[in-house]
């Protein structure tokens, strides 16, 4: 028995947003003892304490350092065995810790072709993988030549924010200068052009497939689909759905496959991860949009564990307590079918106890957000729900504000 399995093991917890709870309470239920490291302002939320150890706060604009000093000083009355990221800017930063501590699992540097989405395109290019065609806005004679090759419209993208956070859409080239003098008239360097990328703007369906891996092998794996791409629903407003693509169909089988080969590309071993792909209304050809190393947002796994049974947060925490061994094994998931409706409101505490349908499974509680999750054998069923409740959400709650330009 090694000294690890002798004794109990520790883990830190990343999250630079309120999210992971079901993670941490099933690795509480796996024994290990956690911690969880947030932001201040973040520290009044719901958190599970009944399963944490320890909450350690840092100030609400801690740089990556500051939490690699804070968890090395964690490190020094007991010994962390590993580091969870479960938020999107949490990725290098944990990275970056275990660097320091000589854990395993991804380094900074590994981690970060899950962050940078002009890493991911050359990355996923290279695996062969369809990509809108892009450049990095940088070299003014790329930029020149690509404008003149690929035509319009053209999506400016910042590298490393998520969602449809930053994104331009933009149709003549003129337009393309005055936004890059813009960004570089920004304080923050980090937010100036040489950290954009300029891509062939691709219309058509959005996907979705989200992945449990354990030892480097895809172990489960769901396709939704969106109503609306998401990049629409953050730049226009109204109503976000997704729900789970038709199973044995030929989208499904494509969306599977090329999610096996992008993660066997980025080297993934152990995780969750959420990839996206757009269907080209122009050619029927599936296309790579991005892919992170987290658990979907926007209440995609509760619409997951609808369809399939499987709790993606709780079998992560699962596969990261059994790194490096052959104990863990994915629960045999139910074929049916999950959707959901999310939308921002105008009320604070919405209420939807007029939507009274028995296919509902989860209620959405957040301030000035309304949510439904729904799941049925049937996907006729769900496409009505979805559908329906999407125009009772735009009647009676759905605001509208204008896109973020930077994370909050």
């Amino acid at each position: 028995m090694s000294e690890t399995d002798a004794r109990q093991r520790t883990i830190v917890c990343l999250a630079s947003y309120f999210k992971g709870g079901e993670f941490m309470r099933e690795c509480k239920r796996q024994g290990a003892r956690v911690i969880l490291v947030t932001r201040e302002k973040l520290l009044p939320e719901d958190w599970p304490r009944e399963s944490l150890d320890d909450i350690v706060v840092v100030p609400n604009d801690a740089p990556p350092e500051l939490y690699v000093y804070a968890v090395s000083q964690l490190a020094r009355p007991q010994k962390i065995d590993l580091v969870a990221a479960l938020e999107e800017f949490d990725v290098i930063t944990a990275g970056h810790i275990r660097e320091q501590l000589c854990l395993d699992g991804m380094t900074g540097s590994e981690a970060r072709v899950f962050r940078d989405k002009l890493a991911m395109r050359v990355r996923a290019r290279g695996a062969g993988i369809p990509v809108p065609d892009f450049v990095h806005v940088l070299n003014y004679q790329e930029l020149g030549q690509y404008m003149e090759r690929v035509p319009t419209p053209w999506v400016m993208k910042p590298r490393s924010d998520v969602s449809a956070i930053g994104i331009k859409k933009l149709d003549d080239s003129e337009r393309v200068w005055r936004t890059i003098d813009e960004l570089d008239a920004r304080e923050n360097l980090s937010e100036r052009s040489p950290y954009y990328l300029l891509e062939r703007y691709v219309a058509g369906d959005v996907f979705h497939v989200d992945s449990l891996v354990n030892n480097g092998r895809v172990v489960f794996a769901g396709v939704g689909g969106y109503g609306r791409p998401p990049m629409d629903v953050t730049h226009q407003g109204g109503v976000f759905i997704s729900r789970t693509v038709k199973r044995g169909s030929e989208d499904e089988r494509k969306l599977l496959r090329l999610n096996r080969k992008l993660i066997d590309a980025f080297g993934l071993k152990h995780g969750a991860t959420h990839a996206e792909f757009i269907k080209s209304a122009a050619d029927g050809e599936f296309y790579f949009l991005e892919i992170a190393s987290r658990v979907g947002g926007a209440y995609i796994a509760e619409s997951l564990e609808a369809a399939s049974g499987i709790n993606i947060w709780r079998e992560w925490a699962k596969i990261e307590l059994a790194r490096g061994g052959n104990s863990y094994q994915v629960p045999k998931p139910r074929k049916e079918y999950g959707g959901v409706v999310l939308s921002l409101a105008r009320q604070e505490e919405p209420d939807t106890s007029g939507f009274r349908e028995e296919e509902i499974v989860y209620r959405v509680r957040k301030s000035y957000h309304v949510g439904l999750v729904v799941r049925s054998p049937k996907l006729e069923r769900v496409e009505e729900l979805t559908n329906g409740y999407a125009r009772r959400f735009g009647e009676e709650f759905t605001a509208v504000v204008p896109p973020p330009e930077r994370p909050g």
